[in-house]
């Protein structure tokens, strides 16, 4: 499998994607990618039309053509014949309604299973997990179950930020996954802070980006950092 799974598309100072731009084009460039076929379905209160354009604007420097699957009329055909399945950020909730509703999960696992890159931020990259349970989005739809694509054994939380800010007393980030984790006990939760990332590639996982340190959690083991860089092929493992 091809996976680059980012936790979050913007960052301050910079324009959508421009951050992850080095990522993607090495990632797509591997497999000679030059059209993707980009998943829109995390949108809420952006049109398909207008999220897929926004996107692909940030792949224009890059020489990459995107296409949204909301005008196929076939979605799971269009899976069948694309280079590459992008999925964007928003809803986890929406987008795994939407993907659900269409039968495109069975049709995205198959391909990228079958060496198909798949590429994901936020929503997209929670979609890559076994569940969307570890997302951070508020329920604000009903998507029929939390099983997602099942692509990595263990779960991602994108946008992990580390402790609270001053005069917030609610539970902080760490206090929710480790509740995750009592009750599910044995699966692995990768918080990932913003401008970091996850890339498999030859059936090695590494941690990818410059935005910090990646904070695992598990049930019965205490939470630890790892750097930029790092092997983290542990989390594919168990």
């Amino acid at each position: 499998m091809r996976l680059l799974l980012l936790s979050n598309a913007k960052r301050e100072g910079a324009g959508y994607l421009e951050w992850a731009q080095p990522l993607f084009a090495d990632f797509m460039a591997a497999s000679d990618v030059r059209s993707v076929l980009f998943v829109p379905f995390a949108g809420v209160t952006s049109t398909p039309d207008d999220y897929t354009e926004k996107v692909r604007l940030a792949f224009q420097p890059l020489g990459i053509a995107v296409e949204g699957i909301h005008r196929a009329a076939d979605p799971a055909a269009d899976v069948r014949q694309a280079q590459a399945v992008l999925v964007g950020g928003g809803s986890t909730w929406k987008l795994l309604r939407d993907v659900r509703a269409l039968r495109l999960l069975r049709a995205i696992r198959q391909r990228v299973l079958a060496g198909m890159p798949y590429a994901g931020w936020s929503a997209g990259a929670n979609l890559a997990c076994p569940t969307i349970m570890t997302t951070n989005d508020m329920p604000i739809c009903d998507p029929g179950g939390f099983d997602a694509l099942g692509l990595v054994p263990f779960q991602i939380n994108p946008h992990y930020l580390h402790g609270n800010p001053a005069g917030f007393k609610g539970e902080t980030r760490e206090a929710r996954i480790t509740e995750f984790c009592a009750m599910n006990p044995g699966v692995w939760v990768a918080g990932l802070r913003e401008c970091t990332g996850l890339r498999l590639e030859n059936d090695r996982l590494s941690l990818v980006g410059d935005g910090g340190d990646c904070r695992i959690f598990r049930q019965g083991t205490e939470p630890f950092e790892l750097a930029p860089g790092s092997d983290v092929q542990f989390l594919m493992d168990d």
